[in-house]
């Protein structure tokens, strides 16, 4: 039996940002992570647009970002949840600074700001088109300092361990023996993301099958409104199945137009705000088009952008389209919707709790009731990174009865 204090099983931007924070508080307690993959595989790795947060306070305003959510949540979002989370954003922005992530900024100095789908003003922070990459780069940095965070990479975990509707710890597959290991712990974060590769197409990593709400479940936690699965509208089609390559939201946010094969613009017959509507329109838009001419894929035209300055924002989508055969200057990108994003997940209060005493879940895997039916684009990383501060300073100001096995547990 391995025994630690904190036990946390994912390694993206909601487990490290916990662990991180956990170990400088107590650096007496023993943090460990356990994920399935290499340490530094997880969605959060694949965000590309940015951290939807409040900066510019002159045109911006909290208000306006809570009323985009909540309309792009189609009215079922928890507006306590939401102001929360809004509120909370620039003092975890200011953090991730702190820990090293660099964020583009216009001549002036001041943070570059960019919009997406849902948005009624330029609020996205971000680092050129590999944003999430960024922010794990920085984040996972500062946990290798930490002599009391152990991080297992290649380690799966296949169950709870639960007794009495208590968290006690977790059974883990060592990938690499084949053998499998007893985690005993005070307390347990889910930090696993979501769901992609239960769909035959998705935007998400291989490793995201839904591993700790399913986990959850068995434990017997509350799982609320799994049917709110989020499709991308635009990633690049590809007639096989699995992993398909995201083209930002970013990409319209900068000026890119969807098209039909004939060359219309279809987005602004359905909705005023066109190309930039929220994601579940447009995805909807596309599907109606796509039935209507019986193509298998809508255009994303970037020909008319100033392809200098399109480099620079997205050199990881302009070098991929370039290495498949496709010319941004001239050429169309082909896109079709692709499962992104899961809306709904383990039920968590606002301090992460689960309805499992001791087990907590933070990001994709939780259901906090922030994105109602449907997430507002970019909110994903703020989220966790509020979530997993919650979690963090419940559990620093909270004193516990401690957790025992009760019988023998091998």
């Amino acid at each position: 039996m391995i025994q630690t204090n904190y036990l946390i099983i994912g390694s993206g931007v909601a487990g490290l940002t916990f662990a991180l924070k956990i170990a400088e508080e107590f650096p007496d307690k023993k943090v460990t992570i356990v994920t399935k993959a290499n340490a530094d595989e997880s969605n959060t790795k694949y965000a590309q647009g940015g951290i939807a947060i409040v900066t510019d306070k002159i045109v911006d305003s909290y208000e306006k970002h809570i009323e985009d959510t909540i309309i792009c949540g189609d009215g079922l979002c928890d507006e306590e949840v939401v102001r929360m989370v809004i509120t909370e954003g620039p003092k975890r922005l200011k953090e991730l600074i702190e820990w090293g992530a660099k964020f583009d900024k216009n001549a002036a100095g001041t943070l570059n700001l960019g919009k997406e789908g849902g948005h009624s003003e330029n609020r996205v922070v971000h680092h050129k088109d590999q944003t999430g990459q960024e922010i794990q780069r920085a984040i996972s940095h500062q946990v290798h300092q930490k002599e009391n965070i152990s991080v297992l990479d290649y380690h799966l975990a296949i169950d709870l361990i639960t007794q009495n509707n208590r968290c006690l710890g977790a059974y883990v597959l060592d990938e690499k023996t084949n053998k499998i290991l007893t985690f005993q712990s005070d307390f347990t974060l889910l930090a696993t993301g979501g769901i992609g590769h239960l769909y035959g197409h998705t935007t998400n990593p291989v490793i995201a099958t839904g591993d700790g709400i399913a986990m959850a479940y068995r434990a017997k936690a509350i799982i609320k409104e799994m049917e709110f699965i989020q499709f991308h509208p635009t990633a690049l089609f590809d007639d096989s199945t699995g992993t398909s390559f995201l083209i930002s939201e970013a990409v319209r946010g900068f000026g890119a137009y969807l098209r039909t094969k004939n060359g219309h613009r279809f987005m602004p017959d359905y909705d005023a705000r066109g190309d930039l509507a929220s994601r579940d329109i447009v995805s909807q838009c596309i599907d109606l088009e796509l039935k209507k001419s019986g193509d298998e894929c809508v255009y994303l035209d970037c020909s008319h952008l100033d392809m200098e300055d399109f480099i620079k924002h997205f050199p990881m989508i302009y070098k991929y389209c370039k290495k498949i055969g496709l010319d941004l200057s001239k050429d169309w990108i082909p896109v079709v919707p692709a499962q992104h994003y899961l809306c709904g997940g383990i039920v968590v209060d606002k301090t992460g709790k689960t309805s499992i005493e001791n087990l907590f879940a933070c990001g994709e895997c939780s259901r906090t009731g922030l994105h109602g039916a449907n997430r507002l684009a970019s909110n994903s990383l703020l989220e966790a990174l509020v979530y997993s501060d919650k979690i963090f300073n419940y559990l620093a100001n909270t004193t516990f009865e401690k957790s025992q096995f009760e019988g023998k547990v091998t």
